[in-house]
C-alpha cells in the first residue's frame, strides 16, 4: 500500500491550544489514559526513545484529515536533533468503525484501523501518552493497545438557547469533547429564550426571536450565521464529532410563537420570555400552516447538518392552548385521535415521516412515548431509565440520560463526579427488539452563562467518557480517580476552568447526648481540603461560634453553619453553607403520611427530623416532595416534653410546578389519640390565593406557637390542588416541597 510521509516533532500537541514550559524531567508514560482503553499491555524496561522528529506514514488516499492530522502533530516543543521515529498507520479490516490498534515498539509507532475515526482515535491516545509541557526526553513504554468504544452514541447536550454561546466556544467544547473520545455533540438550538438558528424563510426568527429583555433591562441574545454553522459542523466532522441539531417541538416554542404569532392556537403577539420553566402557549397542531413552516424550518437545518438524526424535542407541552383551541379539537375529530397526547403523538408523527422521507431519523425526548410512539423514533430517556426501557420494549432504540446522573446543571450535591461515574446506561431488566445507543450529558444552561458551563462539565464529562467507552468490567472508581490526578494536568493545559468533583466537605450529624441537640463533624471529600466554619444562629440570640473543621461541635439551635475552604493551602473559590436545626425532635421515631418520591426523597422517612434543613437549592437532598397529593409527618419526642413552639419550611418556586400548600395544621399529643391544634387556611406567602406568576424561588417558613406538654407532634399539609389557570401548566398537578419538622422546647 502506498504511503505518504510528513515529518513533525515529537510532541502531539493536538487541537486545543497548549501551554508552552520549561525543560523538565525525562517523562515515562504511567498508563494514565482517560478514558480507560477496552485492552492495554505494556513491557518491563522496554522503551521507544522520543528525542526527534516523527517520521509519519499513512495511506496517500485515506482522507482528507491526513493534513489536518499534520497540523495536530506539528508543535516547537521538542528538537529535532535526535534521530526521527515513525509512526505508520495502516488501514486494516475487521475493526470496529472506532477501534484502532496500538502497538509502540523500541524504534517506531504502528497505528492500525478500519475507518477514520479509529486513526483519530488512536492518535488521541498516543497523545494522552506523552506530556503536556516541554521535556528533552521522553520514553514510552513498548507494548500494545487495542480500544474501542462499549456505545455508538457518546455525547453532550449543549444549551445555547437559554444562554447563548459564542461560535469559538463551541468550537473549543467540541474539542474537548474529541480529547475524551465523545463522538456527538447534541446542539440545543431553538426554546422558548430564544431562537439560535438563522432561516432564510423566517428572518423574524432570529431578528425577535434570538433576543430578549431580561428583567434588569439589558438585551441578551445572539444567533448562528448560516456560515457560521457550516464552519462548526464542519470543524466537528474533523474531531469525529457529530453535530445534532434539536429544534424542539411542540411545546418550548415562545420565541417561535414571538416571532410569528399566527403559530399559535390564541394568534396574540407575546415577547421572547425572560424566565424559566414550561409555558402554554405552544405550536397550534390543527392549522396546516404551522406544518408548512416547520417542513421549511427542517428544510433548511438539514441542509447545514449532515447527520442522521435530527432531535425535535417533544417534552414538556402542555395541552391547555389545544384543549381550547377548535382547529386542534377539529383535527382531533378528523383523525380519530382520543385525547391531547395522542395529538401531540399525531403531530410528532407527521414531522417524523418528513425527517424519514428525506432520510433521516428522528430523536425525541421520553414524553413521545405518550399517546403512541412514531414509528421510527428513537427515544431520549431523561425522566430516569424507565423510557429507555419502553422503547427498547417497543422495538425502538434509546438513548440515555436522566437527571439522576446525566444533567451537569444540577450542583455537586445532587450528582457528583462518582455518581456520574457509577451511571449504568444499560437498565436491568432489559426486553425487545430495540437498542441502547449510549448515553449523553446535559448542559442546560437556565442558571449557567457561557461563563460558567466548563465548571458545570468538568470533570464530570471526563467520567462520563469513562462510561460510554470502556467496557463495564474494567471500571474501578479508585483507579479512574488515579488517573483523574494525572489527568487534571491535561485539563490545566487546555485552560478548562472545571469545577469541584465533588462537594468538599461532607457533614456527618447525630444526636448528642444533651437533650434537643445534635453533634456534627466535617469529613474532607477531596484531597487536600480544610477551612473554617462559623455558625450562625438563626435567631441572633448570641453570637456566632466558630470551630476547626477537625473538630465536632454540638448545635441546639437552629442556623447555618457557614464554611471557609483552602485546598493545599490556597483559598478554594464559592464557600459552602448548611443549613442545619438542633431540636428535641431530632433523630426520634418518624412515621409519614405520604409516598416517598423516588427523585427528591429528602434522605427518607427520617429525613423529615434529622436536624438539616433544606437550601435555596431544591435538589440538594434535604427537600422531601410530592405531586398531587397531600404530606404529613409525625414524631414521637418518645416522653412529654414542654415545647415553645413548631416550625416547618417550605420551598416556592412556581415556574417548577411547586407552589405551597393551600392550609396546613400543626398538632400535639399526649397520649397519640386526642389532638390539639387546627387548620391554618391560606396561610402562607399572605395567602395561596393571592399568589400571581412569579419565577422566584425562596424559603418559605412557617412558626406556630404551642407552650403547653406534648409528646407526639403532627404536621398535615394539603396539597394546593392543579396549577392555577393563570399557569402555563394549568390543570398539572403542583408539587409541595418541605424538609424539617422542627420542635422547640420551651426553657
Amino acid at each position: 500500500m502506498q504511503a505518504r510521509k510528513f515529518i513533525v516533532r515529537c510532541l502531539l500537541v493536538g487541537f486545543v491550544g497548549m501551554l508552552g514550559c520549561e525543560a523538565s524531567a525525562p517523562f515515562v508514560h504511567d498508563s494514565s489514559i482517560v478514558p480507560n482503553p477496552q485492552f492495554q499491555k505494556f513491557e518491563v524496561d522496554s522503551y521507544l526513545e522520543c528525542n526527534g522528529a516523527w517520521e509519519l506514514m499513512m495511506p496517500s488516499d485515506w482522507s482528507p484529515l491526513k493534513e489536518q492530522w499534520h497540523d495536530w502533530l506539528t508543535t516547537d516543543f521538542h528538537s529535532e536533533s535526535g534521530p526521527s521515529i515513525p509512526l505508520e498507520i495502516e488501514r486494516v479490516e475487521g475493526l470496529t468503525q472506532e477501534g484502532y490498534h496500538l502497538e509502540i515498539r523500541s524504534d517506531r509507532v504502528l497505528l492500525s484501523a478500519t475507518e477514520e475515526a479509529g486513526v483519530f482515535h488512536g492518535l488521541t491516545t498516543l497523545r494522552l501518552m506523552l506530556p503536556q509541557v516541554q521535556t528533552d526526553a521522553v520514553r514510552l513504554p513498548c507494548g500494545v493497545i487495542d480500544d474501542y468504544p462499549r456505545f455508538e452514541h457518546r455525547g453532550l447536550l449543549l444549551d445555547c438557547c437559554r444562554h447563548f454561546m459564542e461560535p469559538d466556544y463551541v468550537k473549543r467544547m467540541i474539542d474537548l469533547l474529541a480529547l475524551h473520545k465523545m463522538n456527538v455533540l447534541h446542539w440545543h438550538l431553538t426554546e422558548d429564550q430564544g431562537w439560535r438558528i438563522q432561516i432564510d424563510a423566517y428572518p423574524e426568527l432570529t431578528e425577535k426571536g434570538a433576543w430578549r429583555t431580561e428583567k434588569d433591562g439589558t438585551t441578551h441574545g445572539g444567533f448562528y450565521s448560516k456560515e457560521q454553522i457550516r464552519e462548526i459542523v464542519a470543524y466537528a466532522e474533523m474531531r469525529n464529532v457529530t453535530i445534532i441539531p434539536e429544534i424542539e417541538l411542540p411545546g418550548h416554542s415562545s420565541a417561535a410563537l414571538a416571532s410569528y404569532p399566527w403559530l399559535g392556537c390564541t394568534g396574540e403577539a407575546m415577547e421572547v420570555p425572560n424566565d424559566w420553566g414550561v409555558f402554554k402557549d405552544i405550536y397550534c397542531a390543527g392549522q396546516d400552516t404551522t406544518f408548512v413552516f416547520l417542513r421549511t424550518v427542517l428544510d433548511e437545518v438539514m441542509e447545514l447538518f449532515p447527520s442522521t438524526y435530527i432531535h425535535i424535542g417533544g417534552d414538556e407541552a402542555p395541552k391547555v392552548r389545544w384543549e381550547a383551541c377548535a382547529k386542534c379539537q377539529n383535527r382531533m375529530r378528523d383523525h380519530g385521535l382520543h385525547d391531547e397526547h395522542e395529538l401531540q403523538s399525531w403531530f410528532i408523527g407527521e414531522i417524523g415521516q418528513y425527517l424519514e422521507s428525506h432520510g433521516r431519523k428522528m430523536i425525541g425526548w421520553d414524553e413521545i412515548l405518550e399517546g403512541g410512539l412514531p414509528e421510527g423514533a428513537t427515544v431520549q430517556s431523561w425522566r430516569g431509565m424507565e423510557g429507555g426501557l419502553a422503547a427498547v420494549a417497543a422495538g425502538h432504540d434509546a438513548i440515555m440520560s436522566p437527571t439522576s446522573h446525566c444533567y451537569f446543571d444540577y450542583p455537586v450535591e445532587s450528582t457528583d463526579m462518582e455518581e456520574v461515574y457509577g451511571f449504568e446506561p444499560v437498565p436491568e431488566g432489559l426486553e425487545g427488539e430495540g437498542r441502547i445507543l449510549g448515553g449523553e450529558c446535559n448542559m442546560w444552561s437556565e442558571h449557567a452563562p457561557q461563563a460558567l458551563v466548563d465548571s458545570k462539565v468538568f470533570p464530570r464529562m471526563v467520567a462520563m467518557s469513562e462510561v460510554l467507552w470502556s467496557s463495564k468490567e474494567t471500571r474501578n472508581w479508585q483507579a479512574f480517580q488515579n488517573r483523574m490526578d494525572k489527568h487534571y494536568d491535561r485539563l490545566d493545559a487546555w485552560e478548562v476552568d472545571y469545577g469541584w468533583e465533588t462537594v468538599p466537605l461532607s457533614l456527618d450529624w447525630r444526636t448528642s447526648t444533651d437533650d434537643g441537640c445534635i453533634q456534627v463533624q466535617f469529613e474532607p471529600a477531596m484531597k487536600g481540603v480544610g477551612g473554617t466554619a462559623v455558625f450562625w444562629p438563626v435567631n441572633d440570640v448570641r453570637d456566632e461560634v466558630a470551630f476547626n473543621l477537625q473538630d465536632s461541635a454540638v448545635i441546639c439551635e437552629e442556623g447555618v453553619i457557614r464554611v471557609a475552604l483552602t485546598r493545599n493551602g490556597e483559598e478554594m473559590g464559592g464557600g459552602l453553607e448548611f443549613p442545619i436545626a438542633g431540636h428535641v425532635g431530632a433523630f426520634k421515631p418518624v412515621k409519614i403520611g405520604h409516598a416517598i418520591n423516588e427523585y427528591y426523597p429528602g434522605r427518607g422517612v427520617q429525613g423529615l427530623s434529622d436536624g438539616r434543613l433544606g437550601s435555596l437549592d431544591f435538589r440538594d437532598g434535604s427537600w422531601q416532595a410530592a405531586q398531587g397529593e397531600n404530606m404529613m409527618v409525625e414524631v414521637d419526642l418518645e416522653k412529654a416534653i414542654s415545647i415553645d413552639s413548631l416550625s416547618m419550611q417550605f420551598y416556592l418556586y412556581q415556574d417548577a410546578w411547586i407552589f405551597v400548600p393551600d392550609s396546613i395544621r400543626f398538632q400535639w399529643s399526649i397520649d397519640g389519640v386526642s389532638w390539639k391544634g387546627n387548620w391554618l387556611v391560606n396561610s402562607l406567602s399572605n395567602g395561596y390565593s393571592a399568589l400571581e406568576p412569579n419565577d422566584a424561588q425562596e424559603v418559605i417558613r412557617t412558626s406556630y406557637g404551642v407552650e403547653e406538654e406534648a409528646r407526639f407532634i403532627r404536621f398535615e399539609a394539603m396539597n394546593p390542588g392543579p396549577c392555577p389557570d393563570w399557569h402555563d401548566a394549568a390543570s398539572s398537578s403542583t408539587w409541595i416541597f418541605m424538609d424539617e419538622l422542627v420542635v422547640h422546647q420551651k426553657h
